[in-house]
């Protein structure tokens, strides 16, 4: 070779490793970003620690087994750490250069797991499976598929069957990605990924991850072009083919996420971008410019489905690693087949030949890479298990793996703290002139606007609390009152009532003077309103009291009903309408106090009575509901209530329209709201029906747990 030409071929393959080693970087910001703030430190040293991991272990052994001399085209036997080598091996420049440039390939492959497990799995299980990776399962694989490429010799059993994966998409990608797909199968998912309540974990910084996008994307041109191993013609179209590819990953998936959910997702539209860049990366030297688009719109659209694949089988990804470099790698692997120029195939294969050995040679890095990877580590997570406990996960892996935090951690962990206490009358400390600071600056202030508001609050509960201890030393006295003055009160109206059916009965005789027969009458109809109105608010104060006792006791209601209707047959015909009472034949027997039971009946038909014009109907019935509750109905064809208005009869002491002339009966306004009280100590509901001059119906609705299943004696 010119020497010349061999030392430009070395500066563009110099080149092009700083530019892959540049990847790494962007592999740290990518990661970082795409976790939480809580883990974006461990997540950061891992990327540093998997790169000289990978470093030290592929010179000691990894260089070997790829590139040392082949046992049988399954792995190299020599080179290891430069030691014996061939030829002078260990003195040539050359070799150098390419022990650089594959160097960075096998740190690239090492660290598209840390991203995939990141949130969960221990620092040092992450370092076990960096170390399998980049010296036994990345070498391994990598001599199956380019053995021979130093040397320009078919070495590995894939090279020599004519496998083409021109700068890694299955042997780099695919085999990382094989790898963290058995690593987080072994860890499981992250607590609150999936399950009960189990949600999308959010990114904590999208602009860094977008930083580690692009430098990826930058660093993509010396992955590929860095291939060639020499700065030839082919170098621009493998370039431009690079380009091209992930800007149409990138448009593809944002627009399928764009129709799919109204909105483009950040995250999906960058996965799109690397998956291109994946896709092409195999076949990006074969195949045409519209060719190379077609892969990389591919590729996006591979690892949207396969995103949505992992996330419907509950399999957590923290950063999509697997559908960016395995889903799209076997894309793009295939693809060399399916659009790759035939006549660049080795051994002169058709198509379909040469789609049966990229199948192959998928086939078998999953087989390999999946397989070892999943025994290995679920030996060594048997022994030293590789995932962190619980509560590490919860506080996060900057703190429980590292001692490492942030003013932003520390902030977000003050709050926390407030939270777990309930103590939030201390502000949290202001580091000046930082964004946590900021934070903290504004969380202070609605601090203080909080415990403001907690003053005054607690001042008007102190003010309310005393408001009611008055009330209710107010209520104590009335109740009070009331049943002093009851006694006094009875006992008169009793007595005059007595006199009044006395001066009108057998011992005086009847009056006999119109005038003062009407005047005895009166009396008598007076007192005993009287009477019924003190019973009715001493009742009404009871139960608003919660003193009011029920003697339940297990009643025929027909009995009752009955006793209702002796009562108001007289007073319905006084007023000229017709009292028609149905008992439903064999009701079982209620469990229920007698007297109340009765006054919520004669309250009903007396408000009907009272509100229905003479010539109307009045309907008292009770019956059994089809869902199994016992109903009381009392409905009449009077003058009816306005929908607005209903509220307003069951107030006590209220009644509608009494500065009008539409309600020109006489009454107190109590009857509703104590037959609604009574109804409600028995658990029962009360439903009004009503229209303005059509009349009202009221249905009482007994608790089923009222109803005894004992049938009594049939209606009559």
């Amino acid at each position: 070779m010119d020497s010349v030409a061999q030392s430009i071929d070395t500066i563009w393959v110099l080149i092009c490793t700083v530019l892959v080693l540049l990847m790494q970087a962007g592999f740290a910001c990518l990661e970082t970003g795409l976790v939480r703030a809580k883990n974006s430190i461990n997540v950061a040293i891992k990327n540093v620690l998997d790169f000289c991991v990978a470093g030290m272990g592929f010179w000691l052994v990894g260089f070997g087994l790829m590139f040392g001399a082949s046992v049988s085209g399954f792995f190299g036997a020599s080179d290891f750490a430069f030691q014996g080598a061939a030829g002078g091996l260990g003195g040539s420049a050359w070799i150098m250069v390419f022990f650089f440039f594959q160097l960075a390939f096998c740190s690239t492959s090492t660290t598209i797991v840390s991203g995939a497990v990141a949130e969960r799995m221990s620092f040092r299980g992450y370092v076990i499976t960096a170390a399998i990776l980049s010296m036994m399962i990345y070498p391994v694989f990598g001599h199956w598929a380019w053995g021979g490429i130093f040397d320009g010799e078919a070495a590995g059993w894939l090279e020599q069957r004519g496998f083409v994966d021109f700068a890694g998409s299955t042997v780099v990608h695919s085999i990382g990605g094989w790898i963290a797909l058995a690593a987080i199968l072994v860890l499981g998912p992250r607590i609150g990924r999936f399950g009960h309540n189990g949600k999308r974990i959010e990114p904590h910084d999208m602009p860094m991850a977008t930083l580690g996008m692009f430098l990826l994307w930058i660093g993509w041109f010396g992955f590929n072009g860095g291939s060639t191993l020499a700065l030839n013609s082919s170098v621009p179209y493998i370039l431009v083919h690079t380009m091209l590819a992930a800007a149409a990953g990138g448009i593809a998936v944002t627009t399928v996420s764009w129709l799919r959910n109204g909105l483009p997702e950040v995250q999906v539209s960058l996965n799109g971008i690397l998956a291109g860049l994946v896709a092409v990366t195999a076949n990006c030297h074969i195949v045409t410019t519209g060719n190379a688009v077609l892969i990389g719109a591919g590729g996006g659209l591979v690892c949207y489905a396969a995103s949505a694949l992992l996330a419907r089988l509950e399999i957590d990804d923290a950063v999509d690693a697997v559908p960016v470099h395995l889903a799209a790698g076997v894309w793009g692997t295939l693809a060399v087949a399916l659009f790759g120029e035939t006549s660049l195939f080795p051994g002169g294969h058709t198509r379909l030949e040469q789609f049966g050995v990229q199948a192959l040679g998928v086939a078998a890095a999953g087989v390999f890479a999946f397989g070892t990877a999943y025994i290995v580590l679920l030996i060594v997570d048997r022994f030293l298990p590789l995932r962190v406990s619980s509560d590490a996960e919860r506080t996060g892996l900057n703190i429980a793996e590292h001692g490492a935090s942030s003013a932003l951690l520390d902030v977000l962990g003050a709050m926390e703290g407030q939270a777990a206490r309930g103590d939030f009358s201390r502000p949290l400390h202001v580091e000046p002139f930082t964004e946590a600071g900021e934070m903290a600056r504004r969380y202070n202030l609605v601090l203080d606007k909080f415990n403001s508001e907690v003053r005054i609050r607690e001042r008007t509960a102190n003010e309310l609390r005393d408001a009611r201890d008055v009330a209710e030393l107010a209520n104590a006295s009335k109740s009070q009152f009331l049943a002093n003055m009851s006694h006094e009160l009875r006992t008169p109206l009793n007595a005059i009532i007595g006199f009044s059916e006395v001066m009108n009965g057998e011992l005086f005789g009847p009056v006999e003077n119109e005038r003062y027969k009407e005047y005895v009458g009166d009396i008598h109809k007076s007192s005993s309103h009287l009477l019924s109105l003190i019973n009715d608010i001493l009742d009404l104060s009871k139960i608003e009291a919660d003193r009011y006792e029920l003697y339940e006791e297990e009643l025929d209601v027909l009995d009752v009903v009955a006793s209702c209707e002796r009562m108001m047959r007289h007073r319905s015909e006084e007023a000229g309408v017709a009292l028609t009472v149905r008992v439903e034949d064999s009701l079982p027997l209620l469990m229920a106090d007698k007297r109340a039971l009765r006054q919520i009946l004669l309250n009903l038909v007396s408000n009907a009575v009272k509100f229905t014009p003479k010539g109307g109907n009045i309907g008292l019935a009770a019956f059994m509901e089809p869902d199994g509750r016992m109903a009381f109905r009392v409905s009449d064809t009077g003058i009816g209530m306005a929908r607005k208005d209903i509220p307003v009869a069951l107030e006590p002491f209220r009644q509608i329209g009494k500065d009008s002339n539409i309600y020109t009966t006489e009454g107190t306004g109590l009857g509703l709201p104590l037959t609604r009280a009574l109804a409600r100590l028995h658990g029962a509901t009360l439903v009004i029906e009503s229209e303005p001059g059509e009349g009202t119906t009221i249905t009482i609705r007994m608790p089923h747990a009222r109803i005894l299943e004992v049938p009594r004696r049939i209606a009559s």
